[in-house]
């Protein structure tokens, strides 16, 4: 599988400034698999298809984590719908066939909405877990890796690594990320964070620095990577 990073922000990112104008800027958080399954139709993905040089027409499958704003519009579904594409709404514990990929959804642990599932991907070769927005894992969904390792985990990092911030409560900071890491070593082949809170990070280049000594790679708004 391939996996392209449409948007790698938390909701906070500026939505109503010119991105030009920033040295580096998160589009909200979703990502694109082979060109053909979106994960999270946010305000920003439609556009990015054609940023990072895909063509909304190929896109056959959405399917969405939740319903914040971020991560749910109404206007880009509409548009990869008339494109071609089909929405799939998923529950926990459901699973989906949609062309050569298994996708089952997971319990998220994401209080301040109802229904927040993460997914588990598979085309029949490779296996990918996507986690956003969340905090710690829940047991069923580190049962569910431990029983099928996963080639390319991405986990969310919206809080960074300040400590005692209440959103720890429904978000990783970097510290949780790298102890879940330390535990699902074993299950799992590449780590990788998404999901970055613009008032709580520091810039791309030095976040990249201070998670490669964990073996945690940082996801960027256009990253294209295959596993």
């Amino acid at each position: 599988m391939e996996i392209l990073f449409l948007g790698t922000g938390a909701a906070d990112w500026p939505k109503d400034k010119d991105i030009h104008s920033f040295s580096e800027y998160r589009r909200n958080a979703s990502a694109l698999i082979d060109d053909v399954l979106l994960i999270d139709p946010g305000p920003f993905a439609y556009d990015a298809v054609h940023t990072f040089g895909g063509d909304a027409k190929t896109i056959k499958y959405i399917i969405n984590t939740h319903k914040h704003d971020d991560h749910y519009n109404i206007s880009t579904i509409e548009k990869l719908e008339k494109a071609g594409a089909r929405f799939i709404p998923m529950e926990k514990g459901q699973t989906v066939t949609l062309g050569k990929y298994t996708v089952r959804a997971l319990e998220a642990h994401h209080g301040t909405v109802q229904d927040a599932v993460h997914f588990l991907i598979s085309d029949g070769t490779s296996r990918m877990f996507y986690g956003l927005d969340g905090a710690w894992l829940l047991y069923d969904e580190v049962q569910a890796i431990k029983e099928a390792p996963v080639d390319f985990a991405v986990l969310d990092a919206t809080v960074g690594f300040i400590e005692g911030d209440y959103r720890v409560f429904e978000h990783n900071n970097l510290h949780m990320v790298i102890e879940m890491k330390k535990a699902l070593a074993p299950h799992v082949k590449r780590f990788c964070i998404s999901h970055m809170a613009y008032t709580l990070h520091t810039d791309h280049k030095t976040l990249a620095s201070d998670m490669e000594k964990y073996g945690i790679e940082v996801a960027y708004d256009g990253m294209e990577t295959d596993f």
